[in-house]
């Protein structure tokens, strides 16, 4: 039997002129989804994506990559015939034996692309489902609630049959909201935050501070496991480690205990705007919640992010914890996020951090450290990684 794969466009059907742009970025990343699996034809047509397999290709296995793409609200896996009733009768029923047979009720939705077709769209309609009713005599028709929907879509190359569609990723395609580069801790938040930026359209680079030996290869390669989770979704096939030892160190040998966490964001962010300079990223992703640690309530972001122009994103700022576990278990992510590795966030933490820093007093204190050396050094020993 022969597939293709139905790719229903979401909310880039309300785009104007530059529609076409948001359809190619989809396109491509719809190719580079399906690649692992073999050679497939993809193109797209009144606001449905077409994924055709090439002799050997992996059908199934496409269709199941394609649910992680964003900017596709529906997807189908479809049999594919002649533009026959016979052919298109058979099909339906050998395809769909399965659904037909567990359904209660069901009804026959027809769309004529080819208007050559010698049958009106509810002609096929009565035609096919007719033939099914007596194929399947414990089947009600319900037009208006079935439980199980049999599509027939006529195009001017060949029938397409499925049952009810699959959900898709929705979103915007990756790519087509610009370039950005993630904060990527160990923990729970950061990776749903990156999967949400891309869930927006952003290409996301992710970025880790690691302080070795206080936090260990272990350490690293988890982060480097969830950035990898984190392709599944179009997230760039890289990642960049800043060692960040040093900045640690100075940090807890000539600033207050209690402004150690703030001065340690203010170091990040610093850097993390000099590395998007570098590879031509437009904003800082973080997987900041609003007052769940004392770096993330009002006054503290505010200073955080008071020496960086860039635009600061936080899916998560207004997120509670179960809703963050929640995506986390979805994607992918928490089962790697839990192993018990510890984060650079962790090392030296103050006993009592400042929950309501004051900026002039940061200022102040930042002015002891050798702040634009130790910044400068990070930026040019940053590693970059590229998986395979």
């Amino acid at each position: 039997m022969q597939y293709a794969i139905l790719l229903k466009q979401g909310e880039i059907v309300l785009k104007g002129q530059n529609r076409r742009a948001f359809e190619a970025r989809l396109e491509a990343n719809v190719r580079r989804a399906v690649l692992p699996f073999g050679a497939f034809d993809v193109y797209s047509k009144q606001s449905v994506v077409y994924v055709t397999p090439q002799a050997g290709a992996d059908a199934p296995g496409a269709f199941e990559a394609c649910r992680d793409v964003f900017g596709i609200v529906s997807l189908s896996l479809c049999a594919v015939c002649g533009k026959d009733m016979d052919e298109i009768y058979e099909t339906a029923r050998q395809y769909l034996e399965k659904e037909l047979t567990a359904a209660k009720s069901f009804k026959v939705e027809a769309r004529r692309a080819d208007k050559a077709f010698p049958k009106t769209s509810i002609e096929i309609s009565q035609d096919i489902g007719g033939r099914l009713s007596d194929e399947f005599p414990h089947l009600a028709v319900d037009v208006h609630n079935p439980e199980l929907t049999v599509k027939v879509e006529i195009r001017e190359e060949a029938a397409f049959l499925h049952g009810n569609p699959a959900l898709g990723a929705g979103g915007l395609p990756v790519g087509s909201s610009g370039r950005a580069a993630l904060l990527l801790s160990g923990g729970i938040d950061s990776p749903v935050a990156g999967y949400l930026a891309a869930k927006r359209g952003l290409s996301v680079f992710p970025l880790h501070f690691f302080s070795y030996p206080y936090t260990s290869n272990d350490a690293k390669e988890k982060v480097l496991s969830l950035a990898r989770r984190l392709t599944r979704f179009g997230l760039e096939g890289r990642a960049a480690i800043v060692p960040f030892t040093r900045v640690q160190e100075a940090i807890a040998k000539g600033a207050p205990d209690e402004l150690g966490t703030i001065l340690t964001r203010r170091f990040m962010s610093k850097i993390a705007e000099a590395f998007c300079g570098k590879f031509h990223l437009e904003a800082l992703i973080t997987g900041e919640n609003l007052g769940q640690v004392a770096s993330q309530t009002l006054q503290s972001l505010a200073v955080t992010a008071q020496n960086i122009a860039l635009p600061v994103l936080r899916p998560l700022i207004c997120y509670d914890k179960r809703e963050i576990t929640e995506i986390a278990r979805k994607i992918g992510t928490f089962e790697i996020s839990s192993l018990p590795y510890e984060d650079c966030c962790t090392v030296f933490t103050p006993q009592r951090p400042a929950t309501k820093p004051k900026l002039e007093r940061v200022l102040a204190a930042e002015k002891k450290l050798p702040f634009d050396e130790l910044v400068a050094e990070a930026v040019s020993a940053i590693e970059v990684i590229t998986f395979s």
